[in-house]
């Protein structure tokens, strides 16, 4: 075995390997670039990582970072800037993307970081049976996201009231306390039927897609303000990804369309394909304290949703 000298071990100090993604080597060419896939993270060329022994039949799709960036002090700070954090979102979920276009793919979650190529391989190898079986689960499939909303316009949640505002208000303005008050608990009562009218939506068409879907994971609701939230839609009640074989996309399309349509105040929106970020996050390799070498990550409910693992796609991003 060769010694590491000096150079070298600066050279690994100053790259470290970003991997977007395990998938199966034998379907993906595992030349020193792949040319076929858009830039990665930074604009660095993707490249494959063949495991070897249990993991032969595995690959991981990777691409070298810079450790000023991605080391773990590097990636807090990094963290705070949402222009950086939004534009390697967006190259990491076209990775994917590409890559779950030619066949199954396990995305990892959003700064998955490693510090040498061999640490990789052992990864590779040594979560081989894991990554296998869950390939094997996802391939087929697509993730469909489904957000459920309130029609603005309609009932929705109610904001503070502004500074002079309230029962003083209504006071100065001739308007009794009674009346404030009355219309208040109305307001209240709107808002209230308005979300239980959007949580049946989501728990019919939970019903209604059961026996469709492989699976389905309940996500967080998406905060309207951040980039890629659907303009003018409403406030976001129920946000929900589904795993769904692909030969069955139309028919799931078609039977969340029909629920949505029974809450004439209530919007569903159908969101996707995607890679099935939501679905893969279990086989997160950083996610694992026994890699101590692995360098950073970032949790797929950091703004993601499917879409992410920007996700996915982690939402913000993608």
């Amino acid at each position: 075995m060769t010694s590491a000298t000096p150079e070298t071990e600066a050279a690994e100090c100053r790259e470290l390997l970003y991997v977007y993604a395990v998938l199966p080597a034998g379907e993906r060419p595992c030349g020193p670039s792949a040319p076929a896939l858009p830039p990665g993270v930074g604009g660095r060329p993707v490249r494959f990582v063949r495991g070897a022994g249990p993991a032969a039949g595995l690959a991981a799709a990777v691409g070298e970072v810079p450790a000023e960036d991605f080391g773990e002090d590097a990636l807090e700070r990094r963290l705070e800037d949402l222009a950086w954090l939004e534009d390697t979102a967006r190259s990491h979920h076209a990775v994917v993307e590409a890559l779950g276009a030619a066949g199954p793919v396990l995305p990892l979650r959003l700064a998955t970081v490693y510090r040498s190529e061999p640490r990789v391989r052992a990864v590779l190898a040594e979560r081989a049976a894991e990554f296998a079986s869950r390939l094997d689960r996802l391939t087929g499939h697509l993730e469909w996201g489904v957000k459920v909303y309130l029609r603005r316009g309609g009932a929705r949640p109610s904001s503070p009231e502004p500074s002079g505002g309230g029962a003083a208000a209504a006071a100065g303005s001739g308007t009794s306390g009674r009346d404030y008050l009355r219309r208040r608990r109305a307001q209240r009562r709107s808002e209230e039927d308005g979300w239980q009218a959007a949580a049946r939506v989501g728990e019919r068409i939970d019903a209604a897609v059961g026996p469709l879907v492989t699976a389905a994971r309940r996500l967080r609701p998406q905060d309207p303000r951040l980039p890629g939230a659907s303009a003018g839609a409403g406030v976001n009640v129920v946000n929900t990804a589904y795993l769904v074989a692909e030969d069955r996309s139309e028919e799931f399309r078609a039977l969340v369309a029909r629920e949505a349509a029974r809450e004439p105040e209530v919007y569903a929106e159908v969101i996707g394909p995607w890679a099935p970020y939501s679905f893969a996050a279990d086989a997160d390799v950083a996610a694992d304290p026994g890699h101590d070498d692995a360098d950073g990550s970032v949790g797929d409910d950091s703004g993601a949703d499917g879409g992410g693992s920007a996700g996915g796609p982690r939402e913000a991003a993608v």
